[in-house]
């Protein structure tokens, strides 16, 4: 049985730990590379967890980390959906499912009306569950990936 749980700043190491199992197993669905964080240190994933009114949840399954995602204040009645992922065993069960809605869920408590997110172009898993959640590509440009030419896509729904 897989639960969630939702993390505080002192949960940092179990972030930690789950973010770099993300960034080793999966780094083509990240903007991010596990060599940034190598570099940080305890204080980069400690300012991580602080950041006010985020949303940040670990699934385990006993005490392993199976799974991830955060949610983010973004601008005025937006949020942002952050750093999903799903251990490959695990992934087609439903854990993205319930993890995309904590987050949503999240949001509408919080009084945000839209939630947002970017997917790297190409990530057809990621894209076919985001769609199947009730999310749409946006017009807003994505941040430009590290070749310097792709851009991610930016993905909306409304919380409402």
């Amino acid at each position: 049985m897989v639960s969630l749980h939702i993390l505080t700043a002192e949960d940092w190491l179990l972030w930690e730990k789950t973010r770099l199992a993300a960034l080793a197993e999966a780094p083509h669905a990240f903007k991010c590379r596990l060599d940034d964080w190598h570099r940080g240190g305890r204080e980069q994933w400690r300012a991580r967890m602080g950041i006010p009114g985020s949303y940040n949840v670990v699934a385990l399954r006993s005490d392993d980390p199976v799974g991830m995602v955060r949610g983010v204040p973004g601008d005025g009645e937006t949020c942002e959906l952050r750093s999903l992922w799903v251990r490959p065993d695990l992934r087609g069960e439903g854990l993205g499912d319930r993890l995309i809605e904590a987050v949503a869920t999240w949001g509408r408590k919080s009084g945000f009306v839209a939630l947002k997110l970017a997917v790297i172009p190409g990530n057809e898993p990621a894209l076919g569950l985001y769609r199947r959640r009730g999310f749409s590509i946006a017009e807003e440009a994505g941040d430009l990936l590290p070749d310097g030419v792709i851009r991610e896509l930016v993905m909306v729904k409304g919380l409402r």
